[in-house]
């Protein structure tokens, strides 16, 4: 005899449950009212498309299989991210934004020289780290373009900070108000939606162009996928960075 759904979660379970899916709505008439929040929405959906499209190309070879696992994870952590925040859980939401931010730089480097994904794949633990690890990622990137600012490293330690690790500054992202004391459970607030909503449009914008760098030129199944980012990007860009004139 099955047992009764209400008898296999606790209540308290089931009221926070209830309550997520409460904010959600609130979130969800949040972004509705606003064309901004739309936008970012908007993009990470055509990144999540791009990564949902390529890993359907068959290949047999196996440093394309390793972008479309890459691609597959960044799907998983955008649905992810994207549950979390509408449901007041925008700390955790960014958490999962921080291996969106790795797993973009390591796409961007192994579209800048393909010969490294295979150095990746076939690398044990000791050698991975050595020339893989998140620091060598950002600093080979660095290096690559010849950014000196270390933007890259400032944005990784900021996700850190405020959401990958406990400390200090962490709780800020626990705070409904700027000042106010922080508080347990999920909650919706204006402002720190649009925040982490922003940040996770930004990285659709750098996980979506990197994706699109490996699709076979001549697959012309992938070309709505393609488009569709490319057109969502454009709209992106111009709203949020338009060319000076």
């Amino acid at each position: 005899m099955r047992m009764p759904q209400k008898d296999i979660i606790p209540q308290n379970l089931q009221s926070l449950y209830f309550q997520e899916e409460q904010l959600r709505e609130k979130a969800l008439e949040i972004v509705g009212s606003t064309k901004n929040l739309q936008l970012h929405i908007n993009i990470v959906e055509r990144a999540m498309d791009l990564a949902d499209m390529l890993r359907q190309f068959e290949s047999e070879d196996e440093d394309l299989k390793v972008i479309q696992v890459l691609g597959m994870r960044t799907f998983n952590a955008f649905g992810a991210s994207l549950k979390l925040a509408l449901s007041g859980y925008g700390q955790n939401a960014a958490l999962i934004m921080r291996d969106l931010i790795e797993t973009a730089f390591l796409l961007d480097l192994f579209q800048g020289d393909r010969a490294l994904i295979e150095q990746w794949r076939l690398a044990d633990k000791k050698a991975r780290m050595r020339q893989f690890a998140p620091v060598k990622v950002r600093k080979a990137l660095d290096e690559r373009d010849g950014f000196t600012s270390k933007k890259r490293a400032e944005i990784y330690e900021l996700f850190s900070e405020l959401a990958g690790h406990p400390n200090v500054k962490s709780v800020w992202m626990m705070r409904p108000e700027k000042n106010g004391d922080a508080v347990i459970g999920p909650f919706i607030e204006t402002t720190a939606l649009e925040a982490v909503l922003s940040e996770m449009g930004r990285l659709a914008i750098q996980v979506g162009e990197m994706m699109n760098e490996f699709f076979p030129e001549n697959w012309d199944r992938a070309l709505p996928a393609r488009v569709g980012f490319a057109e969502a990007k454009k709209n992106w860009l111009g709203t949020f960075y338009p060319a000076k004139t």
